[in-house]
């Protein structure tokens, strides 16, 4: 290159320079906190992108007024709430799945689960956001508990912190003269808190516990204390699992021989409501989720006068543990992820950190992001109520150092509706028909197999 050449070519990358350090010098001048960069798109042109969801009316309330939020910060990009069916999660995703098939664009959509999530992107309707996280140098591990994970590409942040406990009827507690329990109490202890604070006769009768339809309740230690409730690391079906017998015998024990709980054939007759059955002082005890945080300050609802306490989940006793046991607990909760056809990811993108990471007054949900200070969102959902809680038991079960939860499962499989369905026909088997333990675990384990053979795994 000659000497004028290289003067010319100089000032031609002088000018480039200088145009891109003004355009980027714009571009930062938005919010570019945990929530993402500043820009929508890559020319900030203004987009408008939309948010799917299954809120009921109270909820909604809490989701425009945090969209409201991101918008206020991010004038160029306008989100639009579509709530495809309200309060059911279930409906909304087969209503969401006629919307992908059909080929419309998908911005950004809150989905029930890590195991609906995983299901899609397998399926390819939903976009890695590897691309995004590196761009912004975000490691989803330290961000998340749970992360959408398939053949190394993330699919999904997660939304929302589910934990297990027990609720406890203090008043009935305190008559029986018994102490809240802690961690570490078994489910052995359950079945002698069942017994002690079962109480009367006929339909004046108060069991000591309420076990609900749900595969929660068929195995509870499985569904609370491994890392994935329907397969081992290793690809097999965790039906086979010593846990499955031990808490099945426990059940039908309780049932049959305490008579502390409602038989499975009743609850199933009855179509009976869990919180009902607690609130209305049917049942003492409860296993369920923070979800429930604000149920017993809902007295207009749920009428009662005791006052409830918490319980971490029992914990297996020596001998009935699950296979791999570690002395935690699973965690899960409603992932938010990108449509494949959406076409402003960026902007998807950028709302999707902010659902999931911002300290925002108008977060109903115990947040799924690991720098959320969830301890001030319960001071919220308890206020002015607090007399109908035993607040010490509740912020121990919740926030305690002594309750520890599992890594993200390292295999999963998405064949989950299949393999709860072959749960809720071994349950019944055996509490209905009375057959064997072991021949009804056999069963499991075989029709288990032939799905997961079938379906695969997700690795």
């Amino acid at each position: 290159m000659t000497h004028k050449g290289k003067k010319r070519f100089s000032i031609i990358l002088g000018t480039i320079l200088a145009i891109s350090l003004l355009v980027s010098g714009c571009g930062k001048s938005g919010n570019t906190g945990a929530e993402g960069k500043a820009s929508g798109n890559s020319s900030d042109k203004p987009v408008t992108i939309k948010y799917y969801n299954w809120d009921n009316d109270a909820q909604t309330v809490g989701t425009d007024a945090m969209l409201k939020e991101f918008m206020d910060q991010n004038p160029n990009i306008k989100v639009e709430h579509v709530i495809l069916v309200p309060g059911d999660s279930m409906e909304m995703m087969k209503k969401l799945d006629f919307l992908i098939s059909s080929g419309e664009a998908i911005d950004v959509v809150q989905l029930p689960s890590l195991g609906a999530a995983l299901e899609r992107a397998t399926r390819g309707a939903l976009a890695p956001l590897n691309e995004f996280y590196d761009k912004e140098g975000i490691v989803p591990e330290d961000e998340y508990y749970v992360n959408t994970k398939v053949d190394g590409k993330y699919y999904g942040m997660q939304y929302t912190k589910s934990i297990n406990y027990v609720m406890l009827n203090k008043d009935a507690l305190d008559e029986a003269g018994l102490e809240i329990p802690k961690f570490g109490w078994t489910w052995d202890d359950y079945r002698e808190y069942a017994k002690k604070l079962t109480k009367g006769e006929g339909v004046d009768k108060r069991y000591g516990s309420y076990f609900h339809t749900w595969e929660l309740y068929m195995n509870a230690p499985a569904q609370t204390m491994m890392k994935d409730p329907f397969v081992y690391d290793d690809g097999t079906t965790i039906l086979a699992d010593p846990s499955y017998k031990y808490f099945f015998q426990l059940r039908k024990d309780m049932e049959t021989i305490d008579k502390s709980a409602k038989t499975y054939a009743d609850v199933l007759a009855a179509k009976l409501n869990y919180r009902t059955e607690f609130f209305n002082e049917d049942a003492a005890m409860i296993l369920t989720g923070n979800f429930t945080i604000p149920d017993p300050g809902n007295t207009e609802q749920y009428p009662h006068t005791f006052k409830t306490a918490f319980a971490p989940v029992p914990v297996p006793p020596q001998g009935a543990e699950p296979k791999d046991y570690e002395g935690k607990y699973f965690t899960s909760g409603s992932q938010i992820a990108m449509g494949s056809t959406s076409e402003n990811k960026e902007a998807a993108f950028k709302l999707m950190r902010f659902m999931t990471t911002a300290e925002s007054d108008n977060r109903q949900e115990f947040s799924g992001y690991k720098g959320a200070n969830n301890e001030d969102l319960l001071t919220k959902l308890v206020a002015g109520k607090e007399d109908m809680y035993d607040i010490d038991s509740l912020k121990y079960t919740l926030f305690s150092d002594d309750i520890q939860f599992l890594d993200a499962p390292e295999v999963m499989t998405t064949a989950t509706s299949e393999i709860t369905k072959v749960i809720n026909n071994g349950f019944s088997k055996f509490m209905l028909s009375n057959e064997p333990i072991d021949d009804v675990q056999k069963w499991m384990v075989d029709e288990a197999t032939k799905i997961i053979n079938e379906k695969g795994v997700i690795k």
